[in-house]
């Protein structure tokens, strides 16, 4: 069960590096994302690709990316989109609740950083059931559409703001 009053979802900052180092994420997992330091990394080249961490008790748990720009790749036609990409919870951190806490938050998180958006929409690989359900149950939408990844069939899932 996730710690409530704890949780914390924020902006990526230069003191959060240290702990991205010790992210952990088990194989089969780190196959369906992208390791932190790779978010940040992105981000240092590309300025619409905002990392965001995500304690708890001060630890580093979670990490995403929102990305302002890169949902019509995914045939959204929805300029107001915005894309949440690579989001994962560190595996020494996981079965807590966090992930679902986490999405839970992304809705005010969103109109704090990004007003003018209307809609956050996420791909999933359709072998990764834990996830499709998780999106699913923090109120994602599956509206059918499909996407031909590098790795097979990704799932296009909405969520209107």
């Amino acid at each position: 069960m996730a710690d409530w009053i704890s949780l914390q979802v924020k902006a990526y900052a230069e003191e959060d590096y240290a702990q991205i180092l010790s992210y952990q994420l088990p194989e089969e997992q780190a196959i369906y994302t992208s390791m932190p330091q790779n978010i940040v990394e992105t981000f240092s080249r590309d300025e619409r690709n905002l990392p965001f961490v995500v304690y708890a008790r001060n630890n580093l748990v979670g990490c995403f990316a929102l990305h302002t720009r890169q949902a019509h790749m995914y045939g959204i036609e929805n300029p107001h989109a915005l894309l949440l990409k690579s989001f994962s919870i560190d595996a020494r951190y996981q079965k807590r609740g966090h992930a679902l806490e986490t999405l839970r938050a992304l809705p005010d998180l969103t109109k704090q950083y990004f007003p003018d958006k209307n809609e956050i929409v996420l791909t999933v690989h359709h072998t990764n059931a834990p996830a499709r359900l998780l999106y699913l149950k923090a109120g994602f939408l599956d509206k059918g559409l499909r996407y031909e990844g590098e790795y097979g069939e990704e799932l296009i899932f909405h969520y209107a703001l």
